[in-house]
This record gives C-alpha cells, sequence and structure tokens, in this order.
C-alpha cells in the first residue's frame, strides 16, 4: 500500500510562513507502524524549504505532489484549518477512485465530507480508530475504488 501525508502547510499565511510540521512525524509514525509495509510518503520531508521555491520549482513541485495523489492508494490528510492544497490533493486523490481519510475538526466542511471515506476530528480519534481496525474495515468495505468522477 502506497499512503500520501496530505496536510497544511501554508495555510492562511499571509507572509512566506508554514504551519507547524510536527504532526508529520506523529501521522508517519501511526501510520507506518499500523502498516508496516506500506510505502509512506510525506511531501515536506524532500521539501522543507519549499516556501521559498520560486514559481516553477514551486509548480514543479506541486504537481508533482497532486499527480502522487492520484496514484496512491490512501490519502491521510491532516487539516486543523482550511488548506489550499490539502483540498486539492484530496480532491484529485478522491475524482481518482483513491481512499481520503482527513483529521480536521471542520467535521461540517463541504469538500472535507464528500471527498473522505472517513473524517476524524483529532488525532487521537485517528489513532483510536487505526488502533481498533475501524479504518482498516472501511478501507476493505470499498472493496473496489470509485469511478474516477469525470
Amino acid at each position: 500500500m502506497r499512503i500520501f501525508l496530505a496536510g497544511i502547510m501554508q495555510g492562511s499565511h499571509v507572509a512566506a510562513l508554514v504551519h507547524d510540521q510536527t504532526y508529520r512525524e506523529t501521522l508517519r509514525d501511526l501510520v507506518q507502524s499500523h502498516w508496516p509495509s506500506a510505502e509512506v510518503y510525506d511531501p515536506f520531508a524532500n521539501h522543507a524549504t519549499s516556501v521559498g521555491y520560486d514559481r516553477d520549482r514551486a509548480r514543479q513541485v506541486f504537481m508533482g505532489h497532486v499527480e502522487m495523489c492520484r496514484q496512491y492508494d490512501l490519502i491521510v490528510a491532516y487539516a486543523p484549518e482550511a488548506s489550499m492544497g490539502t483540498a486539492i490533493e484530496m480532491w484529485e486523490a478522491f475524482r481518482n477512485g483513491r481512499s481520503v481519510i482527513t483529521i480536521t475538526p471542520l467535521v461540517h466542511n463541504w469538500v472535507v465530507q464528500l471527498t473522505s471515506l472517513a473524517v476524524y476530528s483529532d488525532h487521537d480519534n485517528f489513532s483510536h480508530a487505526l488502533r481498533s481496525g475501524e479504518i482498516d474495515r472501511l478501507l476493505a468495505q470499498q472493496s473496489s475504488p470509485a469511478a474516477p468522477i469525470q
């Protein structure tokens, strides 16, 4: 299984700032310990200075990540607040029949609701769902990926 860790980076910052990214290590560790043989990709790990990329490099990296979301089996998205990049990654994964699990307090947001197989309000709820087997059952029930949306 290939898992893409989507999540807030710049969010609504007006300045060239990045949100605290320590959540990524927590998510990576949770996911990797639950599915030890999974390939887990963290886009920030290879692009920690991306906020300083020029337009061409930013486009190349972002479009590459979006393409990965179209192809990876599972997208685990963390959005403590609205995140345009994360929303695009979720949408593209959904459109291409990939599973999206979202961790966000924005549980009533339409993009979250319409693209996610499951939504957890915080890391603790996500962790519990992972340990209890709930997420494995949801993924198994989604036996054949949904047809891509045109």
